[in-house]
């Protein structure tokens, strides 16, 4: 057979179809037009609903909608730390047009606008330049555009709503807390700040320092979700179905601090600082009755606002975390355990010389002076080392040891998770020949500014020794309380030992060493002390730590308040902290209104004889 020229396979010479091959095509086509029917069949007659739901699935966005975090209150509801609402701008490229249909917000009416007129208005409505905001809402590359873009950040609600009547296609806002210290750095190595690197699953920042960390998870709440659909723009669709789950906003925490106390103290100390350029100064003030703290103040306190300016040392408190040897304050639990023990009277008389010598070892006050004959109440009012041993040394080391720790010396202190040192104080079996003696007067163990606190906390208060506490409530956000359980008493000495005691710290400040520290219309009571400190790098003593505890009023005892100063500079003889104690014991008895006392000092004699013919060298 001759082969065609035509070229054309499936037709023959005449120009015919070869009839096998229509009938495979037409079979072709019927086999997809079936397929294709039948896929319709299926989508729009046995599941229109997966098909419904793979549209609205591809429509939907999910929103996490951020707790509010709870405040921080001081003792009667003012805030400490505060969260404010805010929304962060932010834009997915992918919608952007240089002309777009919008909603006006007047009329309700859908108008034609143009990006740059947009662009325009949101510059002025954030504050930030146009080419700012071009470049985080329009894509560089439009084949590649941002998904997750940043317009601005901490936006007003009111600026947010303005922003939203612009229209602009993908824009959204995200709402955030911005967290506020509207008293800057008044207790703020309390209070502590948050992460500026972690945040939780709402983009939250998370607490790094302070009752911010300690108390995050109350603090923080829960998130909620917010699942809504948006048109091909990217703009949510007003009337499409939409769920919302709510958050759990964050209990507020109250503490037992008052603002207008810890502000005075936080004052005092810093003036103090100015004078004598130590490496810190703090104070603690305690309500007697409860254990409750009123101030805790540091010298160099961080400001949560802008924490970074301050040395990473000084954003926790130095009265909790900062453990010295504290000097004669120390003399406290010597003397109370004598009294307790019955091994010495207050008025019992004694040869004071300016040395002594027991087992080997002597003992030297500060300050040569000449013999005195002096009551043991004298002793403890003139602070001398040697005096203290003699009346320290009719209790065995394991009497000492028992009563200074009753008093919470080497014990951890439960501050609401703030971190306390424990400081040092190994048992009497670790001391050496010398160590046992000058434990009694405050030496051979370290322990903080709280520890102190609450040893005079426990003598002024009866005998009867609180742990501190920090935390008054917790508040829920319908304004539900939670108090947590109050600290129980322990009786440390008898009340019959507390008032002695007392009596004798009114003798230091009316004719002992602290005699500064008196206060118009009020009896006062306390302890001066001067300790060695230890160089941090070993190798001895290479400064000291001057501190005063006192009580007022002795006549119905209220508040204890101690001031410690670490490392002054200058001329010990000129290092005193009493000043800085009567400036915040008066703010604290006018903050409370205490009455003044109705009853004169009632001190011990501090000689024997003729008082008047002993003075100072």
């Amino acid at each position: 057979m001759a082969r065609s020229d035509s070229g054309t396979r499936g037709v023959d010479a005449e120009g015919t179809m070869d009839p096998r091959r229509l009938r495979i095509g037409l079979a072709v086509c019927l086999a997809m037009l079936l397929a294709l029917t039948g896929r319709l069949f299926f989508v729009q007659g046995l599941d229109p609903e997966a098909v419904a739901q793979e549209a609205a699935t591809s429509r939907t966005r999910t929103e996490l909608i951020p707790p509010t975090r709870g405040d921080i209150l001081d003792s009667e509801g003012r805030a400490f730390a505060t969260s404010v609402i805010r929304y962060d701008l932010v834009t997915d490229q992918k919608w952007y047009k240089e002309e777009f249909d919008r909603r006006n917000p007047d009329t309700g009416e859908r108008e034609s606008a143009r990006m740059d007129d947009a662009i325009d208005a949101l510059s002025g409505l954030v504050g930030l330049d146009v080419q700012t905001l071009r470049e985080s809402l329009v894509p560089a590359d439009p084949e590649s555009p941002k998904r997750y873009s940043v317009v601005a950040k901490g936006v007003t609600p009111e600026t947010k709503e303005a922003v939203m009547d612009l229209g602009i296609p993908g824009l959204l806002a995200e709402r955030t807390n911005d967290r506020q210290y509207p008293n800057g750095s008044v207790a703020g190595t309390l209070l502590g700040f948050l992460s500026a690197a972690t945040t939780n699953d709402a983009g939250q920042n998370t607490g790094a320092e302070g009752l911010e960390l300690t108390q995050n998870d109350l603090l923080a709440g829960t998130s909620g979700e917010r699942k809504y659909e948006v048109g091909a723009d990217g703009v949510r669709i007003p009337t499409a179905p939409s769920t919302t789950t709510p958050a759990v906003d964050g209990k507020d925490v109250q503490l037992t601090i008052n603002e207008d106390v810890q502000w005075a103290a936080q004052e005092a100390v810093m003036a103090k600082q100015e004078q004598f350029d130590p490496d810190w100064v703090s104070a603690v003030v305690l309500e007697l009755e409860t254990g409750k703290i009123r101030a805790i103040a540091d010298s160099r306190s961080v400001d949560p606002n802008d924490p970074a300016a301050v040395d990473a040392q000084y954003r926790t408190s130095t009265a909790l975390t900062q453990a010295f040897e504290p000097g004669s304050t120390g003399k406290l639990a010597t003397f109370a355990a004598a009294i307790e023990e019955g091994v010495v009277d207050p008025e019992e008389a004694f040869t004071i010389p300016n040395s002594y010598t027991t087992q080997n070892e002597t003992i030297h006050d500060s300050l040569k002076h000449a013999t005195y004959p002096m009551t043991a109440a004298g002793i403890f009012a003139r602070s001398y080392n040697t005096g203290t041993v003699m009346i320290g040394e009719r209790l065995s080391n394991q009497q000492r040891y028992d009563y200074f720790t009753k008093f919470g010396i080497g014990e951890g202190i439960n501050m609401g998770g703030l971190p306390v040192a424990e400081g040092i104080f190994v048992e009497p079996s670790a001391w050496d020949r010398r160590q046992q003696f000058t434990t009694m007067f405050g030496q051979g163990y370290t322990q903080t500014v709280l520890h102190t606190a609450q040893m005079f906390q426990g003598i002024a208060n009866g005998g009867q020794m609180i742990e501190p506490s920090l935390i008054e409530a917790y508040i829920d956000p319908d304004g539900t309380r939670h108090e947590p359980e109050p600290h129980a008493p322990e009786r440390v000495v008898s009340k019959k030992t507390s008032d002695v005691m007392l009596r004798m710290m009114e003798t230091v400040v009316t004719d002992g060493t602290a005699q500064g520290a008196a206060i118009d219309g009020y009896r006062v009571g306390g302890k001066t002390g001067t300790g060695q400190a230890a160089n941090p790098d070993g190798g001895g003593y290479d400064g000291h730590t001057s501190s005063f505890a006192g009580v007022a009023p002795l006549d119905d005892p209220q508040f204890v308040v101690v001031v410690t100063m670490h490392r002054p500079q200058g001329n010990w003889r000129d290092w005193h902290v009493t000043d800085t104690f009567k400036t915040i014991m008066e703010a604290t008895l006018n903050t409370y209104d205490v009455p003044p006392s109705d009853s004169e000092p009632n001190p011990y004699k501090a000689f024997v004889g003729d008082q008047q013919k002993y003075g100072w060298e």
